[in-house]
């Protein structure tokens, strides 16, 4: 096996990143915190192994804070998503931010242990966000109702 590599995604990576999304998340569109992000419009990074695509994050950068809007790793335990994540460091001003739902236990260990705190859980964004994107299921990994926000940050 191959070193990892993570790059940014260039103009001739949008459609593999839509295509990506899609398939992840059930459309190219996503809906967090109240806002609609498309994104296959995105700044992305790309983590590839052996010519392959093994990971994607999409971002949004504001002023001296980077979002991290989506994250898959397509091998889990592989050191892919942890890849991403550093390489967002090196691109973020000064905090780097994320939110995931009340179901995704795996999200909400993967980025604790990465030193992300948690600093807002907001109940029944999930909600919301489904008024906009109605394919949102109703109950989440774990069989847990799909209700609310949290939302993690490191400080850099």
């Amino acid at each position: 096996m191959t070193a990892l590599r993570v790059r940014r995604a260039g103009p001739g990576d949008r459609e593999t990143v839509k295509r990506l999304i899609s398939e992840a998340w059930g459309a190219p569109i996503l809906v967090v915190h109240g806002v609609t992000y498309d994104a296959a419009e995105l700044p992305a990074l790309i983590a590839e192994r052996d010519g392959e695509v093994a990971g994607l994050l999409t971002f949004h950068l504001d002023g001296d804070a980077l979002e991290i809007v989506s994250l898959n790793a397509f091998t889990s335990g592989a050191g892919v998503g942890s890849a991403l994540v550093e390489a967002t460091r090196e691109l973020a001003p000064a905090r780097l931010w994320v939110v995931t739902t009340n179901d995704n236990l795996d999200a909400l260990r993967f980025y604790q242990r990465r030193g992300f705190r948690i600093v807002a859980v907001t109940p029944d964004a999930v909600d919301a966000a489904r008024a906009v994107k109605p394919s949102i299921p109703l109950v989440g990994e774990y069989g847990i109702p799909l209700r609310d926000e949290i939302t993690l940050e490191i400080r850099l």
